[in-house]
């Protein structure tokens, strides 16, 4: 079993916010779940409202303090506090970061090379098929195709 060591570091900031992810599972050549320590910075959501048809989620604070968003539920999860999201469960989920410190926490999650995205307040979409992710608009056109690799 190989000790990771210095895992690629995924840095950026867009209209969400600003988040750093330190890709464990990429470092350690896992293919069959991903896991990242994700840092979200204060004001900063870590993703659109989103669930997958096709692959369970989880995180785990580690410090700080995120506010998770389910449906209509808000929820403060602080360090040592797990949330898990269950695929084919149609709620939308995303974290935010609303206080005035960084927090971190570990995702985990499986990459089923066979999955579909749906952002639930915009009704755009994500599919996964093989190594190729397909984003479509709520009208259903494509916007944009890339390779994947898991991540």
């Amino acid at each position: 079993m190989p000790k990771v060591e210095n895992p690629k570091i995924d840095e950026g900031e867009d209209e969400i916010g600003r988040c750093r992810a330190e890709l464990l599972s990429d470092a350690g050549g896992l293919t069959q779940f991903g896991a990242f320590i994700e840092t979200l910075w204060p004001g900063s959501a870590a993703s659109k409202t989103h669930w997958h048809a096709n692959e369970d989620e989880m995180i785990h604070v580690l410090s700080g303090t995120v506010t998770l968003i389910e449906g209509d539920a808000e929820t403060d999860l602080i360090q040592g506090d797990t949330a898990t999201f269950k695929a084919g469960v149609p709620v939308g989920h995303h974290l935010e970061n609303r206080t005035q410190a960084p927090c971190r926490y570990l995702v985990i999650g499986t990459r089923s090379h066979d999955d579909t995205v749906t952002y639930s307040k915009t009704g755009e979409t994500v599919t996964i098929i093989a190594d190729e992710k397909v984003y479509r608009d709520a009208e259903g056109n494509i916007t944009k195709v890339e390779p994947y690799h898991g991540t």
